[in-house]
């Protein structure tokens, strides 16, 4: 008797604690395409990676003129002067590709740079929105898998609205 008791009681509060979660989804990425700071993101990353490439074209430019000369000048220089040259040619290629790697590393940090400040503005957007709207949890759809949604509890129109942002609509073919 006292185990059934018992297990009314667990089954009652589990029952009461699931009616007073309330889930919603958003599609963070969705929203983030539709910010006009996003653009603006993009041309200075752009930008960035042009003063990269820029750079790097100079190394690489200067490495072809440095290999051209010493294949036009190969035959009439010692052995000495030749190993010295394949030094020097062994070490330009290794700055190359280090430069290479760096700059795709710094590209990185300054993209994540330039979006932090969109991220936060998302996320109290979304923190405003679930509060208002009484909302424990919020799932993000990008990035997941699942297997049902209701659209019903789809807070995503509801943060471009507090962002002030107007949705695109979508025509029917």
């Amino acid at each position: 008797m006292k185990s059934k008791i018992i297990f009314i009681a667990i089954a009652l509060l589990s029952t009461i604690s699931i009616a007073q979660s309330k889930v919603g989804t958003v599609d963070s990425e969705y929203i983030l395409s539709l910010m006009p700071e996003t653009k603006i993101v993009l041309q200075r990353s752009q930008n960035y990676g042009a003063k990269l490439d820029s750079s790097f074209n100079i190394k690489v430019k200067t490495y072809q003129t440095k290999v051209d000369a010493f294949k036009k000048n190969e035959k009439t220089l010692g052995e000495l002067a030749k190993q010295a040259e394949y030094k020097e040619l062994a070490a330009m290629e290794a700055d190359i590709q280090k430069y290479q790697q760096n700059g795709n590393k710094l590209m990185q940090l300054k993209q994540e740079e330039l979006m932090r400040p969109l991220y936060k503005k998302l996320s109290d957007a979304i923190a405003t929105v679930a509060k208002s709207g009484k909302y424990t949890q919020v799932l993000t759809v990008s990035g997941n898998e699942f297997a049902y949604i209701d659209n019903n509890f789809d807070i995503t129109k509801l943060v471009l609205n507090n962002l002030g942002i107007v949705a695109p609509t979508e025509t029917e073919e």
